[in-house]
């Protein structure tokens, strides 16, 4: 059976099939012997030399196509929508008043920039290193099932942190079993949140084991008892005070109650009692793992465009009634405050006696939004800084806010930058919400509080342990009438207030060049060391 030759057909537009006769096509395909003669003249033919580039050209396209086919997958979704979809999904979406949620730039590098350069910290790190004698005795003190002590917290997450790490040491000063605290239902915002809602108890009670016996309620044995309550312990109580006063009752009883911890332990502590706070305080109170989460990724979705700045801004209506400041916002505001600080005059927190100007010049006022603003500016902030702010609603609302926004754009909150339903099931949990800011603020590359209070200094103390990361402290007392001075020029005022915050961004300090300071707050040298002296100026 005679072998079929077989045919090749290559799909050519029909203009190009056109300029070519029919029979010099065919000679192409099939290309039947012939004299080198005809060959020569073949290669001569331009109409070859056309089609061939023409068919080399049509193949390179078609290799380009097949590997973009391969690389990018066809999307119906237009480019913008395809961006988001992607963030998504990474949950990496931030919401913006202006342009609905902004697209990173992973390849970005943004400029080194003055204001995010980080303090020296000489080399500190941590190092919890007890005695041999607190070894010994903490063998003791895990085994004894005869004492336990029972704590009743109270306040806003913060203070609730400071009374639980003081209940940890006092339980140990007594040698007694801690029942885990109890947080007392916050009045001012119903908030009936348990301990194990916020932090994590288990991490609580390993990471302590070696310390304090933690236990999540009173053995059978004890449920009869009738507790010895303590309702106020005096301020800068020692720990010789501490077992006079209740370990003969306790040893009675096998119970001790004590509300009212705020604030009542010394802060003048031995050493190893001073490296049990900063255990409590760093390493115990971790927060619940879906706080947790959700506040790092929040943390991401700030990072994720580079450094940012975080801010607690203090501007709530009770803080100005407190503190017996003014917003400063407009006159009516003003009326508002004063009012409601006549009527319940048992608000302003001291200092009586003080006018608001004289309050203002001490530094014992809040920043208002536009001193915060003109800081910020002068200490070298960038215009692009992305700055997360925490803190409650602030008097005025949005408005009170505008000198920030107006001078830096990306300005963000929690409910900015959490997708729908993530933010749900904290509502109405003040102390939850709280935690996720803490977390926020804690994780920047920055912080600055706009006045002192339970979550700067926990946040400075975290910092400082963490590595000394920045943490600006506004010298209210000594920049303020720098910030009255309307003829002073814009670069002196710059220069005054960059001399002024030199040594104010979070070096390294030791706890111990005045009396009373929280190890918490200044962690050197009690729970920090470096093998070399810190020196003071």
């Amino acid at each position: 059976m005679a072998k079929q030759k077989k045919q090749v057909y290559i799909s050519v537009p029909s203009q190009i099939i056109s300029s070519f006769s029919s029979s010099s096509l065919q000679s192409l395909l099939v290309s039947p012997k012939k004299s080198s003669k005809n060959k020569n003249k073949l290669w001569k033919n331009p109409k070859l030399w056309l089609l061939c580039l023409f068919i080399f050209a049509l193949l390179g396209m078609l290799k380009a196509w097949i590997n973009l086919e391969l690389m990018v997958p066809f999307s119906p979704v237009p480019c913008s929508i395809l961006h988001q979809q992607r963030s998504e999904s990474n949950g990496v979406v931030l919401k913006n008043e202006n342009n609905g949620g902004f697209v990173a730039k992973s390849g970005e590098k943004e400029e080194e920039s003055e204001f995010w350069k980080q303090p020296d910290g000489l080399g500190y790190r941590p190092c919890l290193g007890f005695s041999r004698e607190y070894k010994k005795w903490s063998r003791e003190i895990v085994k004894d099932r005869t004492k336990y002590l029972v704590v009743v917290v109270s306040g806003g997450m913060n203070q609730q942190r400071n009374q639980i790490v003081d209940a940890v040491v006092i339980a140990r000063i007594l040698g007694a079993a801690l029942v885990v605290p109890i947080l007392q239902v916050n009045v001012i915002w119903g908030d009936e949140s348990e301990f194990s809602d916020i932090f994590d108890l288990d991490n609580f009670k390993k990471v302590l084991a070696d310390d304090v016996r933690i236990v999540s309620s009173l053995p059978s044995t004890h449920l009869m008892s009738r507790p010895v309550e303590e309702k106020r312990m005096p301020v800068n109580a020692s720990p010789q005070w501490i077992r006079s006063h209740y370990l003969r009752k306790m040893r009675r009883e096998g119970v001790l109650l004590l509300r009212g911890l705020d604030s009542r332990l010394s802060k003048d502590l031995p050493s190893d009692l001073q490296k049990l706070r900063c255990k409590v305080a760093f390493h115990a109170l971790k927060f619940a793992p879906r706080i947790l989460e959700l506040g790092n990724k929040l943390t991401e979705r700030m990072r994720i465009r580079g450094p940012y700045l975080a801010l607690h801004l203090r501007m709530e209506k009770d803080v100005w009634v407190r503190t017996g400041c003014l917003p400063g916002l407009s006159p009516e505001y003003d009326e508002i405050i004063n009012n409601e600080r006549k009527l319940r005059p048992e608000l302003l927190t001291s200092k009586s006696n003080m006018t608001y100007h004289d309050r203002k010049l001490a530094g014992l006022c809040p920043l208002n939004a536009l001193e915060v603003t003109r800081l910020l500016k002068a200490l070298g902030a960038p215009k692009d800084a992305r700055i997360y702010w925490a803190g409650g609603n602030p008097l005025g609302g949005k408005e009170a806010l505008l000198p920030l926004t107006r001078e830096f754009p990306n300005f963000y909150n929690k409910e900015d930058l959490a997708l729908p339903g993530e933010l749900e099931p904290f509502a109405r949990k003040a102390s939850s919400m709280a935690a996720i800011d803490y977390i926020v603020a804690e994780n920047s590359d920055v912080f600055m509080p706009s006045h002192g209070g339970n979550m700067g200094h926990a946040i400075q103390g975290h910092r400082a342990y963490a590595g000394h990361k920045k943490y600006i402290t506004p010298n209210k007392r000594q920049m303020l009438r720098y910030f009255l001075n309307a003829s002073l020029p814009e670069a002196e005022f710059n220069r005054i207030i960059m001399d002024l915050h030199g040594e104010s961004v979070g070096q390294p300090e030791l706890r111990t060049l005045k009396a009373g300071r929280d190890v918490t707050k200044y962690p050197v040298p009690e729970c920090m060391c470096n093998g070399q002296k810190l020196h003071s100026s």
